[in-house]
């Protein structure tokens, strides 16, 4: 049987990104630091959703590094029930759509993108 795990972001600023992915609703798990021959290396941050735990995994490097996002990365996409309330939540946090939300076609889901610290495209998605 094959399960799903989690997906992993690197990222370049603990606390900032922490406090994205919390306002998003995603709940912070454990905290697991690398250590490679007596060094800290990396920190992993598990977060859980909708009574899932660890679904997503924050690495952060400790040697200064940053990243190219790429362009094979697409986004993360989560489902909301109340995509406005949601969007005034966030808003008062910081944190801005890229454009108002829309719908792809008629009957379709309502839908909008956020960026994370890092430049990560998150898909919000009406749900509700």
């Amino acid at each position: 049987m094959t399960t799903f795990l989690h997906t992993m972001v690197r990222i370049t600023d603990p606390e900032r990104s922490r406090d994205f992915y919390t306002a998003l609703g995603f709940v912070p798990g454990h905290e697991s630091p690398i250590v490679r021959n007596g060094e800290l290396e990396a920190t992993n941050y598990f977060f859980g959703i909708g009574g899932q735990d660890d679904v997503l995994e924050l690495t952060f490097n400790h040697d200064g590094r940053t990243y190219d996002n790429g362009t094979g990365y697409g986004h993360i996409a989560i489902g909301v029930e109340d995509l406005d309330g949601t969007l005034e939540r966030l808003k008062q946090q910081g944190i801005e759509p890229e454009r108002p939300p829309y719908t792809i076609s008629e009957g379709g889901s309502r839908l909008c993108f956020v960026r994370d610290p890092d430049r990560y495209r998150i898909e919000l998605i009406e749900r509700g």
